[in-house]
């Protein structure tokens, strides 16, 4: 049965990884996306007529994200660690593949693809040890 701190936590992850993409892409990376803007990558106002499909994708995210670090869960395990852990796992699973088959794919430049993988695997790991915390049992927290 899916708790209530099931839906929290999808919703809190969902929001914080939309937020942490919105720092790295649209804050740290941004210089090099204009460089790439009406080749590779839409003009912002474009970009952003299709933020329903972002909002989808960050909602599938967070939830995804949330039932997948519960059904792995170590009891009596420390929870950053197991944060740690999962994050890594999922920088391995969805960050650095994703910008590697971006970079066999598409004419990306090596350095953007270098700075996505390691600023995406910081913000993997944050985001795992966060979703960690978040569903923590309670005579951990």
């Amino acid at each position: 049965m899916v708790d209530r701190g099931f839906w929290i936590s999808g919703v809190v992850m969902a929001v914080l990884a939309c937020l942490t993409d919105f720092g790295i892409n649209g804050v740290l990376l941004y210089d090099d996306y204009a460089a790439l803007e009406g080749t590779l990558f839409r003009s912002p106002e474009e970009a952003q007529s299709n933020f329903i499909y972002m909002a989808i994708a960050y909602l599938l995210f967070g939830f995804a994200l949330t039932w997948i670090y519960r059904q792995g869960k170590t009891a009596g395990a420390s929870t950053l660690a197991q944060g740690i852990r999962f994050g890594i796992a999922i920088a391995a699973i969805a960050v650095v593949p994703v910008f590697l088959i971006y970079y066999a794919v598409q004419p990306m430049p090596g350095a953007l693809v270098v700075k996505q993988c390691i600023y995406g695997t910081v913000a993997a790991v944050l985001l795992g040890i966060i979703v960690a915390y978040l569903n923590r049992d309670a005579k951990e927290a």
